[in-house]
């Protein structure tokens, strides 16, 4: 008998041995037992990394560098240094879309969080990094056993400009504010908070005026976005430079388009000039995958290959997804066109990053980090953060009566119908891996009620009504009905750009028709990552709450109930217009122009811009509660110090406006305190979203959002926000020129429906002068 538990004792540690993960991955390089590498200047520790970095590059002869300038790096064995591959992906979890990553054996799938344009509607930053740790947590587990890297090339930080997006689902929506709170906050989360040292590295993608693949003809490989400097330095460059020089993201990716006629990865003043230059970024430039290769072949950028692999490493390009530059570079340098010290400088880049990841330290399991492994992928904590992720994102966008929440005493027998009414992977959206496991919305919704299911359409297509008729009977038996409506990967997703917002097929007429037989009150859930024309259901009054939950990830059906049923108090808000379908009428998606034009008839894009019809607008969310706000404590008058350095006072005041780089920025902050006081019988989480209008002008937007903050307010409570607005940052506008000024005179605070005026002014008396 005791030899029996003393079996069974060995098998716990053996089993809790493996299951750690820590014996599956070898040293990628500078192996202790390697007698002829382990002494090498480049695997000291001790040593700064630059000196590492040069010893490393000054020992490697021109093929082995050049090996290095792809994704899938070959290995140097002379100097103990294995292969690498480094396209591995995280846009909401570990995801298996690139090679670097594969599910499998000890570790069969990672937890899959809500699509990016689900979780930016919470507007919680505290969220996102929280999320960002989960999943550098997983991913760190994995590499450690062997199947996963340690460079994700997430997040996207696009803006997205044009609704029919086929990639908008993967943004965090159409406000360069948001996209680069979220950036900044997801990296932090995602690279952890060890000064130098990197839990792994993040890459914000793509760079730059990306947001279109496959509209009408036009695809992302021949597309030439023309984008006036003021909307690069307003609109599409903001939520870079914040993931850049906020986030102090380890890596940019640049796109597969021109910009006004240069590919991005070919163009030293984005690459060069911009992101290391002007941003510092302290890290490598990579292609999106092939891009090289796509503006040598497809756009006929240059003449040749090595004239392509030039130019691309000249303008500062550090790595290519692909295998263009490992095949073209060496004979670009013997042609002259490159030299190896231009090789040299794209290698100290990337081998950087390596070292501040640890790869050139050793045994990985005496690293921080190395500890992790399988049992800290998908555990309860992850899938509940996975769930609360969720519950934050969800959006109720009418709510008439109010007919929701729904009582599991009234309601108890709920007909669930619609071609998303139980899905899995649906939920997860696109750049996703394989989930811990999934709760459909009809697997929610049965642990509050019984339920009655029928499709209605055997798919979003919803090309006939064959099923119309037992959904119409199910919703006449049942006290409550609910359609799970909306779009997927077949309708939106990378390549493919949709044609138009209306619901696919024939989903309206199940909709409307269900609604007309339903005995008790009917409500409409859309899965969908882009914005749809739900006018029809807005206005119709038998269709008494609509919910908009974008791709809710793994436990998408168990938030979707615990909103529907009161468990949980929706919070979440809109993070871009919801338009109608005469809006993208006369609109091609290839017009990049942020502002309208009443000559041209143009519209402009985005709340910023676009003054016209909405079906919900940007930031549209409703509670089951209410909330007031008041602004307890806020100055009327700013005055913005100038520096004096900038040659005359005339030249900084222009037009009432001065330029942000003669103010003295550093601590010029508007500091705002708001009173939070929610009036109804519900805890809820309020979303506190500040505006500002500033002075009348050309160039300026009509509002532009400046704040955000997330804040729990229990029943009848009052809580006290307080908020410090960068005046630089926030409150200036850009000029025709590109130029960011800041504008003198009246600003317009907006916090719900609640405004307050602070007039900004030069700190220099005498001098304003119209």
């Amino acid at each position: 008998m005791a030899s029996t538990i003393a079996f069974f004792f060995l098998g716990l540690i053996l089993l809790s041995a493996s299951s750690s993960g820590l014996a599956a991955r070898e040293p990628f390089a500078c192996d202790p037992k390697d007698a002829t590498t382990r002494t090498l200047p480049f695997c000291q520790v001790s040593l700064p990394i630059p000196q590492r970095v040069n010893d490393l590059i000054g020992r490697l002869n021109l093929q082995e560098k050049v090996k290095l300038l792809i994704s899938g790096a070959a290995a140097v064995p002379r100097l103990g240094i294995k292969g690498y591959e480094w396209w591995s992906e995280a846009l909401h979890g570990v995801s298996n879309v690139g090679p670097g990553t594969k599910f499998g054996g000890d570790f069969p799938g990672a937890t899959s969080f809500p699509q990016v344009i689900t979780t930016a509607s919470s507007f919680n930053a505290t969220l996102w990094e929280a999320i960002g740790r989960v999943v550098s947590d997983e991913a760190r587990a994995m590499y450690n056993g062997g199947v996963a890297g340690l460079t994700y090339w997430s997040p996207n930080v696009n803006i997205f400009r044009d609704p029919r997006w086929g990639r908008g689902q993967e943004t965090p929506g159409e406000d360069p504010v948001l996209a680069g709170k979220y950036a900044a906050s997801y990296v932090r989360g995602l690279q952890g908070s060890d000064g130098d040292r990197l839990k792994v590295a993040a890459s914000c993608k793509h760079f730059t005026a990306y947001d279109l693949d496959n509209w009408n003809g036009v695809d992302r490989f021949h597309f030439n976005a023309k984008v006036s400097k003021q909307d690069i330095e307003d609109t599409f460059d903001v939520p870079f430079r914040m993931c850049v020089m906020e986030g102090k993201v380890a890596s940019v990716m640049c796109s597969y388009n021109q910009v006004n006629g240069v590919p991005t990865c070919a163009d030293p003043n984005i690459l060069k000039r911009t992101i290391r230059g002007e941003w510092r970024l302290n890290g490598y430039i990579v292609s999106d995958c092939d891009s090289v290769g796509v503006y040598y072949d497809t756009q006929h950028f240059t003449s040749t290959p090595e004239e392509a692999a030039a130019d691309a490493i000249r303008a500062g390009l550090d790595l290519d997804c692909g295998p263009f530059l490992g095949l073209h570079t060496e004979s670009a340098v013997q042609r002259g066109l490159l030299s190896e010290i231009d090789i040299n400088n794209a290698l100290v880049n990337t081998l950087t990053v390596q070292m501040r990841l640890g790869m050139f330290d050793g045994e990985p399991s005496s690293q921080p980090y190395g500890h992790l492994g399988p049992k800290d992928v998908c555990t309860p904590d992850h899938q509940e953060l996975a769930l609360e992720a969720a519950r934050q994102g969800i959006v109720l966008l009418k709510n008439q009566g109010p007919s929701l929440p729904l009582s599991h005493i009234r309601h108890r027998t709920v007909a669930v119908i619609g071609p998303n009414s139980d899905v899995t992977v649906t939920m997860i959206g696109n750049y996703a891996g394989i989930a811990c496991g999934y709760t459909t919305p009809l697997q929610g919704i049965g642990r509050y009620a019984r339920t009655v299911h029928q499709q209605g359409c055997k798919d979003v297509a919803c090309a006939d009504d064959q099923l119309f008729g037992a959904a119409i009977d199910a919703s006449r038996q049942a006290d409550a009905t609910i359609l799970v409506m909306g779009l997927d990967q077949s309708i939106e997703a990378e390549a493919l750009d949709r044609a138009g917002l209306l619901l696919p097929g024939r989903q309206q007429e199940l909709v409307s028709k269900v609604s007309m037989a339903s005995k008790g009150p009917t409500i409409l859930v859309l899965m969908s990552g882009g914005p749809i024309d739900v006018n029809f259901a807005k206005n119709d009054p038998r269709i008494a709450a609509i919910i908009w939950a974008g791709y809710p990830g793994q436990a998408g059906g168990t938030a979707i109930a615990d909103i529907l049923f009161g468990t949980s108090n929706p919070g979440g808000k809109l993070p871009m217009t919801w338009y109608p379908q005469e809006y993208i009428t006369n609109l091609p998606m290839t017009e990049m122009a942020m502002r309208p034009s009443q000559s041209k008839r143009y519209p402009g894009r985005t709340y910023r811009f676009y003054k016209g019809p909405v079906v919900y607008p940007f930031g549209h969310g409703l509670s089951y509660t209410n909330f007031v706000h008041t602004v307890a404590n806020a100055p009327t008058v700013v005055a913005v110090p100038l520096d004096g350095r900038h040659g005359s006072i005339n030249a900084t005041i222009s037009g009432k406006a001065i330029k942000v780089t003669h103010a003295k920025c550093n601590r010029l902050t508007l500091g705002v305190q708001v009173d939070v006081k929610n009036v109804g019988s519900k805890d809820g989480a309020h979303t506190l979203l500040v505006f500002s209008t500033p002075p009348a002008g050309q160039w300026a937007p009509h509002k532009q959002l400046v704040a955000f903050e997330k804040v729990h307010v229990p029943a009848g409570a009052q809580q006290r926000v307080g908020l410090n607005i960068h005046v630089c940052k926030y409150l200036s506008v850009v000029d025709r020129s590109g130029t960011r000024r800041i504008p003198l005179g009246e600003h317009n605070i907006h916090i719900g429906g609640t405004k307050h005026s602070v007039s900004l002014h030069a700190a220099t008396l005498g001098v304003i002068k119209s």
